[in-house]
């Protein structure tokens, strides 16, 4: 293999500054790599072996890179918790995951410690003060910081939000190779959006600004093979669209992956504070999570020019990219599989449709399987049944869906439609909340939007929206009549919502992720379920 991968990098150029707090403390790669290695050796003596996994409740920051760095050289799986969710909900990941020991900041001590019953005492171990947990020192104090013996290569298990029931660990088995190695494997993914590494030793200075909570995968995954690419890591504490552009502008930040939603706050600052940053640094801005508004991504296009990607693509692996010159040719499209990956869109009974035609996206990364870690159930519940003579097991990569729908072109490119979970069936004719929210946000005095089926008696379901105001927009009747309006000539009326409400702050994750259910569930309490 070649000289990519963190430790090769850190072992070149110790001196490399590699991370930045969001507080704007700089961490050397060879400080960093002396942590990962202390941890490494702390660990084992506590008595992890190959295969075994920890879960870290951090914020973003070099905390829970150390945890990454160490488990990826030492076999281990690494699950980043959503420090959004409350202390039984962290207990049942750390307790599913089988986690031989938890590390809490104290930012999120009081659910921490509501979860600290999931793993025996001397597991446990806080960055500051968390009651019921060691200090983090008490852990890695007195062990050298030299490279571990028998190093392998471990890997993260994401616990994805799913849409009923538990979440569930994505597990891929370890490919038990060396640690330097599966870090260059894993720069394939920057390489497909044209990233280039950098050379720290050489003087190549890259950076990637992190915007989104690190325990999402996507922002992981990022932010991880960029590090490995030989970038420096900036992180951001929490989302501001000012914030982001002076981040951009004092770090000559080249990467970034974002979502729709920071589009819109970007876009909806005003002109003079837009042309107060230099923004000519960035060279690759990814996005993903949500479908995005075609005049949206236009704009963003405008504005910083074809540096702006999207792709599509979920914890389970695999998906579409759509560079700027693909997306101008084929505007709304989320792009054409990767040169791993397969897509199929089937009809109800699992076969495939024709070009241009509705269905159930399916897809998958040939040679690279996962499963549900403890499901087996769930993982095949979301697979296409095996053909003659596929193989049927787990492992054999094949189709697999999240629920979303939409259609594929002739010529390969793919387009969303929603997700069947959220399709509005009204007196039989399919609705899909998407368009319509595309539509509605581009109003001016809309800042966000969720649209989605009510209980009708006459047609089953009526569509219903959900309108955040802008912050000098008043809510009422007078906005909602504005706004539908807005639709004539642009949306069929049948497609109108019938009925809007507004919301102070829209629920969603810090990644984009629309949590459409907390809006739509109290429509249907006493309902058998929605149509």
């Amino acid at each position: 293999m070649g000289s990519l991968g963190f430790w090769r990098l850190a072992q070149a150029d110790p001196g490399w500054v590699a991370a930045v707090d969001p507080d704007g403390t700089e961490h050397t790669a060879g400080g960093l790599l002396a942590r990962a290695n202390r941890l490494v050796h702390a660990l084992r003596a506590l008595g992890l072996r190959d295969g075994d996994g920890f879960c870290g409740l951090v914020p973003n920051g070099t905390e829970g890179l150390v945890l990454y760095l160490a488990a990826l050289q030492a076999g281990w799986y690494y699950t980043p918790v959503n420090w959004h969710l409350t202390g039984p909900e962290i207990g049942y990941i750390v307790g599913d995951s089988e986690a031989k020991a938890f590390f809490v900041h104290e930012r999120y001590a009081a659910e921490g410690a509501r979860a600290a019953a999931a793993l025996e005492p001397h597991r446990r171990f806080a960055f500051g003060d968390v009651e019921g947990f060691r200090p983090y020192g008490d852990l890695v104090d007195g062990h050298p910081d030299t490279p571990p013996g028998e190093r392998t290569n471990g890997t993260t298990m994401h616990y994805t939000s799913g849409t009923t029931g538990r979440p569930k660990g994505v597990r891929r088995p370890l490919a038990g190779i060396d640690p330097d190695d599966a870090a260059e494997m894993l720069t394939f993914l920057p390489a497909m959006f044209g990233i280039t590494p950098g050379e720290p030793a050489g003087g190549g200075y890259e950076a990637h600004l992190v915007t989104s909570p690190s325990y999402h995968t996507a922002v992981s995954l990022f932010g991880a093979s960029a590090l490995h690419m030989g970038h420096r890591l900036v992180y951001m504490d929490r989302w501001d669209a000012e914030g982001f552009l002076r981040l951009v502008q004092h770090h000559r930040i080249s990467s970034t992956h974002l979502v729709p939603t920071h589009f819109k706050r970007l876009l909806g600052l005003p002109q003079d504070v837009r042309d107060r940053y230099d923004t000519s640094s960035l060279k690759w801005a990814i996005h993903a999570a949500a479908p995005c508004p075609v005049p949206i991504k236009q704009r963003m296009l405008d504005w910083w020019g074809d540096c702006v990607w999207e792709y599509y693509a979920a914890t389970e692996g695999g998906g579409a990219i759509a560079g700027p010159a693909d997306w101008r040719a084929h505007p709304g499209t989320v792009g054409k599989a990767w040169p791993v990956s397969e897509l199929l869109v089937v009809d109800d009974d699992g076969e495939p449709v024709p070009a241009g035609t509705h269905g159930t996206i399916y897809m998958r990364m040939r040679g690279i399987a996962f499963e549900y870690k403890g499901d087996r159930e769930k993982t095949e519940e979301n697979r296409l049944p095996a053909k003659a003579g596929a193989g049927a097991d787990a492992a054999d990569g094949r189709f697999f869906t999240v629920g979303d729908m939409g259609y594929l072109t002739e010529d390969g490119f793919l387009f969303l439609s929603d997700r069947k979970a959220d399709m509005i069936i009204s007196g039989g004719v399919n609705i899909y909340p998407a368009e319509i929210e595309n539509e509605i946000t581009l109003h001016p005095k809309v800042a966000d939007v969720a649209v989605f089926g009510v209980p009708d008696e006459e047609w089953g379901e009526q569509v219903k929206a959900v309108v955040e105001p802008s912050e000098d927009a008043e809510p009422g009747p007078a906005l909602a009549a504005e706004i539908l309006a807005s639709l004539e000539g642009r949306l069929a009326r049948m497609k109108w919502p019938r009925s809007i409400d507004f919301i102070a702050t829209m629920p969603r994750e810090p990644n984009g992720k629309l949590l459409k259910r907390k809006l739509r569930d109290p429509y249907w309490t006493g309902r058998a379920g929605a149509v």
